[in-house]
Formats: C-alpha cells, sequence, structure tokens
C-alpha cells in the first residue's frame, strides 16, 4: 500500500467522521421517529379507547332516556286506559240499573221476588226468620205475604230490589238485594281484550 499524502489522510479521516456521524445522525433520526410512533400509537389508542367509553357512556345515557320515556308512555296508557275503563264499567253499569229498573216493573220481578222469599223460609226451615223487600216495593207486601204465607216487612233502608233475609237464631243473613248483586258484578267486572 502506498502512503497517503496529508491531504489524503485528511479526506480520509473526514470521509469516517463524516459517515460515523451521519450514522449517528440517521440512528438519532430512526430513534425519534420511533419514539414519535410510539407516542402517536399511544396516543391514538388512549383516543379510541376514550372514544370507546364516551360512545358506552352516551349508550347508557341513551338506554336510560329511553327507558324513562318509555315507562312515562306505559303509565299514560295505563292512565289513559283506566279512564277508559272507568268511563266504559260506568255506562255498563248505568245501563245495568235502568234495566233493572224496567225489570222491576214487570210480573217476572214479582215471580222472583216470590221464588227468593220461598227458597229462603225453606232455608230457614223451622228457624224464625225475618224476610225484607226494599221500601220501593211496599205495595207488594200483602200480595207476597199472601202467596208465600210469610210476613214480610219492609226495609228501613232501600237495595235497590231483591229481598234480603235474616235467620237471628243462627246468625245468617242472606242477601239476595240488587244492590249487593249489583257491587258484587262491579268489583268483579273486568273488560276482556
Amino acid at each position: 500500500m502506498a502512503a497517503l499524502t496529508t491531504e489524503e489522510k485528511l479526506q480520509h479521516f473526514e470521509d469516517i467522521c463524516t459517515g460515523d456521524a451521519l450514522k449517528k445522525y440517521e440512528q438519532a433520526v430512526s430513534d425519534y421517529t420511533a419514539y414519535e410512533e410510539k407516542i402517536l400509537n399511544e396516543h391514538k389508542e388512549n383516543a379510541r379507547k376514550q372514544a370507546a367509553l364516551q360512545i358506552a357512556a352516551e349508550k347508557e345515557r341513551i338506554a336510560r332516556e329511553t327507558n324513562k320515556n318509555l315507562s312515562l308512555g306505559q303509565i299514560e296508557i295505563r292512565r289513559s286506559y283506566s279512564r277508559k275503563d272507568e268511563e266504559l264499567r260506568g255506562k255498563v253499569f248505568s245501563e245495568l240499573r235502568d234495566r233493572l229498573a224496567r225489570f222491576m216493573e214487570t210480573p217476572k220481578y214479582d215471580a222472583l221476588l216470590e221464588a227468593q222469599i220461598k227458597k229462603e223460609k225453606a232455608f230457614a226451615g223451622s228457624s224464625e226468620i225475618h224476610i225484607y223487600i226494599d221500601p220501593s216495593d211496599r205495595e207488594k207486601q200483602n200480595l207476597l205475604s199472601l202467596r208465600t204465607d210469610c210476613d214480610i216487612r219492609v226495609s228501613q233502608y232501600p237495595f235497590l230490589g231483591g229481598t234480603r233475609a235474616v235467620i237471628a237464631s243462627k246468625n245468617i243473613l242472606i242477601d239476595n238485594s240488587f244492590e249487593t248483586k249489583l257491587k258484587e258484578a262491579e268489583q268483579d267486572f273486568q273488560f276482556s281484550l
């Protein structure tokens, strides 16, 4: 190998230094780029997690709001149904009371009273029984007493027709009044859909 001149040595030294510096520069840029990419990826991941949490929270809020609105809607539907049910129930029982009033003006009603009295008397057997009719049926008292061979009394309290009987010795009340029958019907009445 030939001896290098000073200028060549300097050039060789400069090439080595420049190459070494260039390698260090490239390594530093590469390390910095990798670091920045790592920070960027961490930031993206954190942003994705934060977005997922916000989406989940928003879905939950929307679900709660939807359930609340649904519940309020159901309550309003129930109220509306209840109002309509009461209105229709009132109409049904008003019509029923009108029909009972018309029925009480027929001979079939007289026959019903007579049948109730005979059944109550048979139930009492030899026990003393007091049979009551509604004050509105006062004019039927004597005829019913004759037909049933029973002492018929007019009640002090109206009960919309029918009869009531008391067997005091057995502490029994037989209630065949229309008032009681209507109350029972109203309690048990339901519209079927």
